[in-house]
């Protein structure tokens, strides 16, 4: 194998190990939630939700709305380059080591998970949050995981 095709081998394993990383199999259970809970009793949804923290009731709908958070203050990291020029191409591997309390790489991720509540029965579950798309539905499935196991395994959409 030549420099170039070298190059592009490890460029390609490169995106594909980061494709990889941003898959979130909760955040894909949380999307789907949106459906397999509409039906849900009120009184099923606080027996699996828990108290939420907040309501309001307009006309003749209740808002229920949960929230989840998290934060990791950050820590050691690594990296991987991969470089080259002048003909010669070359492999790189690093670990960084936060000094002196600086704790760089932290994320927080948070969900707000709202149920709109007519008759009873939920009609309607949105979710607002923080961070990437992906991170905040993962969150978000933090508040309606016990409540997705309630649900009867032939109700859920096979992905």
């Amino acid at each position: 194998m030549g420099p170039m095709s070298f190059r592009t081998v490890l460029m390609i394993a490169g995106a594909a190990t980061l494709l990889a990383a941003c898959a979130n199999p909760n955040a894909d259970k949380a999307a789907d939630a949106r459906q397999t809970l509409v039906g849900m009793p009120k009184e099923t949804l606080l027996s699996c939700a828990g108290v939420p923290q907040r309501t309001a009731q307009v006309g003749d709908s209740e808002f229920m709305t949960y929230a989840s958070a998290e934060y990791s203050g950050g820590g050691p990291t690594t990296s991987f380059g991969v470089g080259g020029g002048s003909g010669g191409s070359g492999v790189g591997f690093g670990i960084g080591i936060p000094l002196f309390g600086g704790g760089g790489g932290g994320y927080s991720s948070s969900c707000e998970a709202t149920f709109t509540v007519r008759n009873g029965v939920v009609q309607q579950l949105s979710y607002t949050g923080s961070a990437g798309a992906s991170a905040s539905l993962g969150q978000c499935y933090r508040i309606v995981e016990n409540c997705v196991a309630q649900v009867p395994a032939g109700a859920i959409p096979p992905r």
